[in-house]
């Protein structure tokens, strides 16, 4: 099966080895899946369920599927399963063939039936009905001739999903008994039968399913750079003059195009075709993000930043550190790449924006994750291993994860959101350990509260290099923030309007763009008055009222805690240099009692 993908390779050794006939498929279900055939170079693209029946189940006699919306269907061998429906009915007194041997008059007549309890005991039959088959040999004498059959079973999570063992309905009970026993019954795993389950995501389904060892679970990825080149190259292979249209090479776009479905990449395509648009960067751009973003559910979000490293006031040591490494992904030195990055310090140290900027500067898309979390059970760990599917597909990401402590999730977190925080912190640190994502998935962490997160996120191997940022030490360092802050909010300001800021003045970034924002709006409200004052006349008076923020213990606290964090001396401010890590904790003890934290 060189010519098919991979999970289908597998899949088809599983089942050969004999050991193994149930399978669950999830992750890009919904896509085409595209091949070449063996006797032809020709691409060719079907749904999941035609390839598993047309391709994978071609030897098979029988292949039924089922779903709890259209109930049981015959893909392949309808006789068949319409002679046991007579023999069934003659037996039990039922009426499933009464209307007549056409799989569409049975369906339309609904004599089949859709409930899971129902149907799937009458797929049972049929499974035992087949195991029994036998015929006559050239002596006359008979021998056991086996049906092959092969059972798809569609939107397995909604048949099966995720509950506590304590909630589960006595239906569902019986419907997951009923597959097991498909799993492990020898008579079934060592005759040609094959059962099948599909759903999107793993984690919405039933745990004992999952879990099961006698069942194989198989992941569809989102298809490779290869494969994406490959689909492009047949879709756009009959129109005409698309090299006219389209800015880059066939070759570039598919590299543009990684991390989206096959079907995702024919409507992108189409699109611009028949609205008549050309097929650009930006344009690219801006529809890779929309379909990325729509397939994530809104959970994760793009971070476009046009801003490099220049852009970024002071911290001087992080910022030559996030440059070299910005280089050496360009450069492609994985090896030489850390896994990720802890950013800490406290509130409007501007730790969001030196992640903005650092992803200008690598030129690496930048998502930033956001609501994963659900209230239904397994919803949330649903939506991680959504969200982690798409990562592994777009090839070099920065993954930003902003206030890391509330999102991250707590070891051995338990009954107060019933184990789901536990959950999410078990997957992301499952997947941020990974030595394959090394140089392709960079995790950035930013909190200003990292003594919350836990211990195993923030190790070597997960985030490597912990940067400290800390409101602006000198003079110097506060009037190049105060001028980069004014260039962000276009405020126009001439070098005598700069405010001098005295070295024992503690004030951050935030506060400083409070005081431009107040200092523009009395400015704006002049409203073109003859005797207009200029906007610096406003900032010294914004400065005369300013009052530094009441919360300078916790402040402090955050300061410290980035101190205790940090990996490099180098990052570190001239006065925290040389701070005893002993009297540093006594200190954080005892500002936490006073916060009362």
């Amino acid at each position: 099966m060189t010519n098919y993908p991979g999970w289908a390779g597998e899949m088809a050794e599983i089942f050969k080895s004999g050991s193994i006939s149930q399978f669950v498929l999830y992750g890009n279900i919904n896509d085409w899946v595209s091949f070449k055939s063996e006797t032809g170079n020709q691409l060719q693209c079907l749904s999941l369920k035609d390839f598993l029946t047309n391709i994978m189940f071609a030897p098979f006699e029988v292949v039924i599927s089922y779903d709890r919306g259209h109930g049981i269907r015959t893909c392949k061998g309808s006789e068949i399963f319409f002679n046991f429906l007579k023999a069934f009915d003659s037996f039990h007194r039922t009426g499933f063939s009464a209307a007549n041997s056409g799989e569409q008059t049975l369906i339309e007549a609904n004599s089949l039936p859709k409930e899971p309890k129902k149907a799937l005991a009458l797929i049972d039959r049929f499974i035992r009905y087949g195991l029994n088959r036998t015929r006559s040999d050239k002596d006359g004498k008979m021998v056991a001739n086996p049906i092959r059959i092969a059972i798809i079973v569609e939107y397995a999570e909604y048949l099966l999903p995720r509950s506590e063992i304590a909630y589960t309905s006595p239906e569902t009970v019986d419907t997951l008994i009923r597959i097991l026993d498909w799993a492990s019954d020898p008579s079934i795993t060592n005759a040609y039968i094959s059962t099948c389950l599909i759903a999107e995501n793993l984690n919405d389904m039933n745990r004992q399913l999952v879990e099961n060892p006698r069942s194989a679970k198989i992941q569809i990825e989102l298809p490779t750079s290869d494969q994406v080149l490959n689909f492009v190259q047949a879709i756009t292979a009959s129109i005409r003059n698309f090299g006219e249209i389209c800015d880059v090479e066939r070759e570039s776009l598919a590299q543009k195009l990684e991390g989206l479905s096959c079907i995702d990449v024919q409507n992108l395509i189409e699109r611009a075709v028949k609205n008549k648009k050309r097929i650009t960067m930006d344009y690219l751009r801006d529809v890779k993000k929309e379909m990325i973003e729509k397939s994530a559910s809104g959970r994760i979000v793009f971070v476009e930043s046009t801003r490099t490293l220049d852009d970024v006031a002071a911290h001087h040591e992080a910022k030559q550190w996030l440059r070299q490494d910005a280089q050496l992904m360009k450069k492609g030195k994985l090896k030489a790449l850390p896994m990720g990055y802890l950013i800490t310090g406290r509130i409007g140290t501007g730790k969001t924006y030196l992640v903005e900027c650092f992803a200008g500067e690598a030129g690496v898309p930048c998502v930033e994750l956001k609501n994963f979390r659900d209230k239904w059970v397994g919803a949330t760990e649903g939506n991680l291993e959504a969200i982690f599917k798409i990562l592994h597909a777009m090839g070099q990401v920065i993954v930003f994860i902003d206030e890391a402590d509330q999102v991250a999730g707590k070891r051995g977190a338990g009954s107060g959101d019933s184990g789901v925080s536990g959950r999410i912190y078990a997957m992301l640190a499952r997947e941020m350990a990974d030595t394959r994502n090394r140089g392709r998935i960079f995790w950035i962490f930013a909190t200003s509260r990292p003594d919350l997160l836990e211990v195993d996120l923030k190790r070597v191997g997960r985030l490597d290099v912990h940067i400290p940022l800390f409101a602006p030490q000198t003079a110097e360092d506060k009037k190049d923030l105060f001028i980069a802050l004014a260039k962000k909010n276009k405020v126009k300001l001439n070098t005598e309007e700069i405010p001098v800021f005295p070295d024992n003045l503690d004030i951050g970034g935030n506060e400083m763009e409070g005081i431009l924002i107040m200092a523009s709006r009395q400015f704006e409200l002049q409203c073109d008055e003859p005797d207009a004052k200029p906007i610096g006349h406003f900032i010294a008076e914004a400065m005369k009222t300013y009052r530094p923020m009441s919360h300078s213990s916790r402040l402090e606290f955050m300061d410290l805690a980035a101190v205790i964090e940090c990996t490099d001396q180098r990052f570190l401010p001239e006065k925290f240099q040389n701070l005893d890590t002993g009297k540093v904790k006594e200190r954080m003890d005892r500002l936490k009692m006073e916060i009362g934290d």
